[in-house]
């Protein structure tokens, strides 16, 4: 569980002074790195990493922005490299090879150097303009800030699937987040500093939410946009990616899950026979 007096520094200075300015939130003083994984994302890449400075320095300029190139097969390596050679605030990580994309995450969020932690995809299907929702929900009393889609921006049969997958592991891992992969979210660093995670596909999304729930992490919800896909295609649907989550799913479950119920069952039984 999290020890809530080993962290109270964070809790008062993270997010330094906050007072209302219009109707919005004037934040001072924190520090941000805007992580965002890619792969085969040469044709929103760019835009994205232009669009995430231009909105975090409206409120603050203590930040940096991090690329995890997942081992990509078209033009987002060079330009990202090209990006990075421009602009003193992108690092860019390059993985060799595809490692997957829990593999990303872990990269990224090992890597960020700043006390705050946003992240969404490099395919542009979320707005990076919307971190500033997700900004204004991180109270001190928060650890992190979870999306969940307003609207799927999808092919009806993806929407159908994504919302049986949730509903199921909502029911499958007892989880109490409303939509476990939405990917744009924001955490306190000191998170990654409590669990450590290691799936390496998408199923990190299923291990992040239970650990975070199990290390009493507090999380604040709001809605966000999404929007069709119109560069690429998702890797999710593949018949060899689809057998992979399962594999990973299995081994989440009975880690996180089963395991830890074992004791109970065992002491249960014993007590019946």
């Amino acid at each position: 569980m999290l020890d809530r007096k080993k962290y109270s520094d964070y809790y008062q200075t993270s997010l330094g002074n906050i007072r209302n300015f219009g109707d919005g939130l004037l934040v001072q003083r924190i520090s941000l790195t805007a992580f965002f994984p890619a792969y085969n994302d040469q044709h929103t890449i760019e835009s994205i990493v232009r669009t995430a400075a231009e909105e975090i320095r409206k409120i603050t300029d203590d930040f940096e922005v991090l690329v995890v190139d997942d081992g990509s097969k078209d033009g987002s390596a060079a330009i990202l490299d090209r990006l990075a050679a421009e602009l003193s605030f992108l690092r860019v990580i390059h993985h060799e090879r595809n490692l997957g994309y829990g593999a990303a995450l872990i990269s990224g969020f090992a890597n960020a150097r700043k006390d705050l932690i946003f992240y969404t995809d490099g395919d542009g299907q979320y707005d990076v303009r919307e971190m500033h929702n997700l900004l204004a929900l991180l109270k001190p009393n928060v650890d992190l800030v979870n999306g969940y889609k307003v609207k799927r921006a999808d092919a009806w049969y993806r929407i159908l699937i994504g919302e049986a997958y949730r509903k199921a592991m909502r029911c499958v891992f007892r989880l109490q987040i409303r939509d476990v992969d939405c990917d744009f979210r924001l955490f306190r660093r000191y998170v990654f500093e409590t669990i450590s995670l290691e799936s390496r596909s998408g199923v990190i999304c299923v291990e992040m939410a239970k650990k975070f729930e199990r290390a009493g992490f507090r999380m604040a919800e709001v809605p966000v946009s999404h929007y069709p896909r119109l560069h690429g295609r998702s890797e999710f649907f593949r018949v060899r990616h689809l057998v992979y989550t399962f594999r990973g799913l299995v081994k989440v479950w009975w880690n996180l899950v089963v395991s830890h119920r074992l004791p109970v069952w065992m002491s249960i039984a014993a007590k019946k026979s």
